[in-house]
């Protein structure tokens, strides 16, 4: 009954923020306790951690926000012969890895394992990596929206990644696209509004709405106010075809204009190039080239008038840093897309995070604010992959709209806690 109550309705869900945004579920009957995983547009799988759970190399890591699934009487495991295996291999290199993750994940990890039956599978991400077993069962998101033989990984063994996934990139597996199997309007278009991050965990606030099945009619009225989005296509990645990728013209630090190097404004037959839109990366990765003319036209700007923060760069390792007074004066940054005017303004906090230095302990506290872009590396390292990855930091305050009928992406500032309230009526 639940399927048809939401057809024509958009359905907000809530994200809660750390360093990044988690969406929370529950699967099977009678249902299991709550699941809580990160929600990723960079990836095209849901995978979570299940019942004996080893987690490689995550002494660094978060703590996992919910307890190891143990799974419910209704779960069926996915025969390898199914097209959800297949699936779940499409998005690596080698079509053997269906057999290959029989192997215990280090020896996949540091060599070539031997031909293993089936049916696990192995997915890397850039920084861990997991085996799984694909099951299905019925998967009920928090507004009782559940879907039926809902495919998902059980990991028992994970490489420096202790919580699990929510896919939400382009391929069969992805939460959208099992989504629209039940409600095309809902799966074919959603958006995020990112409250802005907290580090400080005791702070609590509203948490970030994702917005199922986003109502084009209903995105542009906002209690009083008329929100314009600015609209991107987005590319077409024949490598990583689960990415969301855009292409990025330049990028403004004040009034001077940084062309991209054009491997950004496209993507070619290897998979190389443009701007991946991912809310599973927290900070944006810029190309060196892009990165060091961004860094030098804001040094230029704000290192004229600001002591340079060496001693933070050093221990935080971010970078350039400034000590300042009272208001550091910055630079506006704004990114230019591919498309008629696609500029989008980042507000301050997106890109210069400001925060009271403690010094040695013996000196006064002192005011430091740092550019919060990264470098990516130099082309080499980023051929046959995205030229430049936007973070979620710096889609704080935006809602982002994914539209996957008309292969858009489009941005729109807004006050994202208060976007709660328009759902009210």
């Amino acid at each position: 009954a639940t399927r048809f109550r939401h057809r024509h309705k958009q359905v907000p869900l809530p994200l809660s923020s750390g360093s990044d945004y988690t969406l929370s579920f529950t699967l099977g009957s009678p249902p299991s306790p709550t699941i809580s995983l990160y929600l990723d547009t960079g990836s095209d799988v849901v995978w979570l951690p299940c019942s004996p759970f080893e987690c490689i190399l995550c002494e660094s890591k978060a703590p996992p926000l919910s307890p190891p699934l143990n799974l419910s009487a209704s779960a069926t495991a996915v025969p390898c012969k199914s097209s959800a295996c297949s699936a779940a291999h499409s998005s690596l290199p080698s079509s053997d890895l269906c057999a290959m993750a029989r192997c215990p994940l280090d020896d996949i990890e540091t060599s070539d394992c031997n031909s293993f039956p089936c049916p696990p599978f192995y997915y890397a991400y850039g920084d861990g990596s997991l085996i799984a077993r694909l099951y299905k069962d019925s998967l009920t998101l928090p507004n009782s929206l559940s879907i039926q033989n809902f495919t998902f990984g059980c990991a028992h063994t994970t490489l420096a990644e202790p919580i699990g996934v929510a896919g939400f990139g382009f391929g069969r597996l992805s939460l959208p696209a099992q989504l629209s199997s039940v409600s095309p309007q809902l799966g074919n278009r959603f958006s995020y509004c990112l409250v802005s991050h907290s580090f400080d965990s005791d702070k609590v606030r509203r948490p970030s709405p994702l917005i199922l099945g986003r109502n084009e009619e209903k995105e542009k009225k906002f209690g009083n106010e008329v929100v314009e989005f600015v609209y991107t296509d987005m590319l077409h990645n024949p490598k990583h075809p689960y990415f969301y990728s855009v292409g990025l013209e330049g990028i403004s630090v004040g009034k001077r204009n940084i062309p991209a190097q054009e491997n950004l404004k496209k993507v070619d037959r290897r998979g190389s190039g443009g701007m991946v839109v991912d809310s599973g990366t927290t900070f944006t990765m810029l190309p060196s080239n892009l990165y060091d003319s961004v860094v030098n036209e804001f040094d230029h700007r704000v290192g004229r008038f600001n002591e340079r923060a060496s001693a933070v760069e050093e221990t935080t390792g971010l970078g350039p840093c400034y000590y300042y007074d009272k208001v550091a004066k910055v630079p506006v940054i704004s990114l230019h897309f591919v498309g008629n005017g696609s500029r989008v303004v980042l507000p301050r906090r997106n890109y210069f995070y400001e925060f009271l230095d403690g010094g040695d302990g013996i000196g006064k506290k002192r005011n430091v604010g740092c550019l919060m872009l990264m470098n990516g590396g130099d082309e080499e390292e980023l051929r046959g992959g995205p030229g430049a990855t936007l973070g979620n930091y710096q889609q704080q305050g935006f809602e982002v709209v994914y539209d996957l009928e008309r292969r858009k992406i489009g941005f729109a500032r807004r006050k994202c806690s208060s976007l709660w309230d328009s759902f009210k009526n």
